[in-house]
């Protein structure tokens, strides 16, 4: 897959780069349309892209993972001094630092650095990120669901409208971008998550219609992607006249029940796009749909995907003056949760987007843009699909143990953006913790073996303090163990567990292992499983 992925990026990348709504026009070639743009023009698109985001988290943050708004929201809550520093644009602004210092073709090891040097990674996904990090874990990596237990969450997502401004009109270098970086705390679905956003970014630079943007970005992602699948489910169902409200809870009851924690990529990422396509270009209505979808999801961070859209598209004037007079042109903040920041940040917007388009530059001129010094000139792109980048909970096993299976397993939400989700499936070094999909039917580690000398099935297992789970263990229908595997209040405790195999001497069984978490009076939770042998 690593191969095939970069021959395909040394493929698209060199391809003619795409650009703003200034004047487009057909090239010499029937299929090349050109985008001509003063340099002006482009660093305003660009600082409205910074200023939608901002905004429109900032009015967003009461609804984020909580009951969705039923009012219209057009200001912000209270005055401000400036724009707080928040996950949803420091990160960005961390990556045209590590563009500045290390250039355009910087590597993802590059902006780790960055990340380490300037205090990233305070929730979610990127905080898993940043742990991963400080224990040596190369960054290109941190994403990875062998180490990152929220991979499918949308911190690559929320990260990305910074590479379709610094790669207007070009959606295919925008997503390789997105895919590149994103990987620091984000893989397949969550880094789908960034080459959505990066896209609509890119090509918002060169469309004027949101429902054109949504359904050429859904090309850059493959088809047999779970978010690839969500997009189509929301252009599909909007193609058929259903309205938002319907759609919306189409995305929720689908994909929601699929990944529950409330900042997941794949439903959030369908909302956002919901939201552009009949937010119809109007900046308050957009986000306002945004913050109404539904209860319980990452209100803020979609209300900011889809704003920074309508900033590339339409540029500071298409941004409701309130807004970005509330902002006084400034970002400013010293901690995000827990975390000091380093150095502290107090800058201006402006001075942040000129910074951005200079970038933007240089990159477009490495893939084909002229620049005069005062005139950009960049060919159009179509968007190109990218390689399948998919993970299953079941390709954990090829990490941890691979002589067995693992089936019905769920993604649960336990770590994401709400706390109380029971579960969830993930690897930690060479503990494998598992929550079942289904309730009901429980988790499965299954596994055929001809016993030939083997007396013994050994494993150590374990519960979340205070929490409970059955283990069913069977050797083809025959029960070999019930037991309620129970912790204390305070920390795990590994409980190591021996069950016979000498009466199957000769024979070959299918041995199988059940997580049962439906358990009367007891609250569920996590297995964690240390290790099963064979003796």
């Amino acid at each position: 897959m690593i191969r095939s992925f970069c021959l395909w990026a040394l493929l698209v990348f060199p391809l003619q780069a795409v650009f703003p709504q200034a004047t487009l026009k057909s090239g010499r070639s029937s299929t090349v349309k050109e985008l001509t743009v003063s340099g002006a023009q482009y660093r305003d698109r660009v600082q409205a892209v910074w200023i939608a985001q901002m905004a429109a988290a900032i009015m967003g943050f009461p609804f984020e993972h909580k009951t969705a708004s039923v009012k219209w929201i057009g200001d912000y809550t209270k005055p401000l001094a400036a724009a707080m520093v928040d996950d949803d644009w420091y990160y960005e602004m961390v990556a045209i630092r590590a563009f500045e210092k290390y250039g355009i073709n910087m590597s993802v090891q590059q902006l780790g650095k960055q990340w380490l040097e300037n205090s990233c990674g305070t929730w979610g996904s990127s905080e898993q990120a940043r742990l991963l990090m400080q224990r040596g874990v190369d960054p290109a990596e941190t994403g990875h669901p062998r180490y990152n237990k929220l991979w499918f969450s949308i911190g690559p997502q929320f990260s990305a409208d910074v590479y379709g401004a610094l790669a207007p009109a070009m959606p295919n270098v925008a997503a390789v971008m997105a895919r590149k970086y994103g990987h620091i705390n984000g893989y397949a679905e969550g880094a789908d998550g960034a080459v959505f956003i990066a896209g609509m970014v890119s090509l918002g630079f060169s469309e004027k219609d949101p429902q054109t943007i949504v359904r050429k970005a859904a090309r850059l992602i493959h088809p047999s992607s779970p978010y690839r699948k969500c997009i189509d489910l929301v252009i599909r169902l909007a193609d058929a006249g259903k309205p938002a409200a319907e759609i919306f809870n189409a995305v929720e009851d689908r994909w929601h029940i699929e990944y529950p924690a409330t900042n997941n990529a794949v439903a959030n990422g369908g909302i956002v796009a919901a939201s552009l396509w009949f937010g119809k270009g109007d900046f308050l209505k957009t986000v306002n749909l945004a913050f109404g979808a539904a209860d319980f999801t990452d209100a803020d961070c979609n209300a900011a995907n889809a704003a920074a859209v309508i900033g590339a598209m339409q540029g500071m004037k298409g941004i409701p003056a309130n807004l970005v007079d509330g902002l006084h042109d400034r970002v400013k903040g010293e901690k995000m949760g827990s975390l000091v920041l380093t150095p502290a940040v107090d800058e201006s917007i402006s001075g942040l987007a000129e910074r951005t388009a200079a970038i933007g530059i240089k990159i477009l001129q490495q893939h084909g843009a002229k620049f005069s010094g005062k005139q950009l000139s960049i060919p159009v792109q179509e968007p190109v699909t990218q390689p399948a980048e998919l993970f299953k909970l079941a390709d954990l096993m090829q990490y941890w143990n691979p002589d067995w299976t693992l089936e019905r397993a769920g993604f649960g939400g336990a770590g994401g953006g709400m706390g109380g989700i029971r579960g969830n499936t993930y690897l930690d070094g060479e503990v494998l913790a598992t929550y079942p999909r289904d309730e009901v039917k429980g988790l499965l580690l299954r596994r055929t073996l001809k016993v030939n000398g083997e007396k013994a099935l050994a494993l150590d297992v374990a519960a979340d303090p205070g929490r409970v789970w059955r283990l069913e263990v069977y050797a083809d229908n025959e029960k070999l163990l019930n037991k309620l595997i129970t912790e204390n209040e305070k920390e795990r405790q590994w409980q190591h567990i021996s069950i016979g195999l000498s009466q199957f001497e000769g024979q070959t069984i299918v041995l199988r292992l059940y997580q049962r978490v439906l358990v009367k009076g007891r609250e569920a939770g996590n297995a964690y499983w240390k290790s099963i042998k064979i003796n």
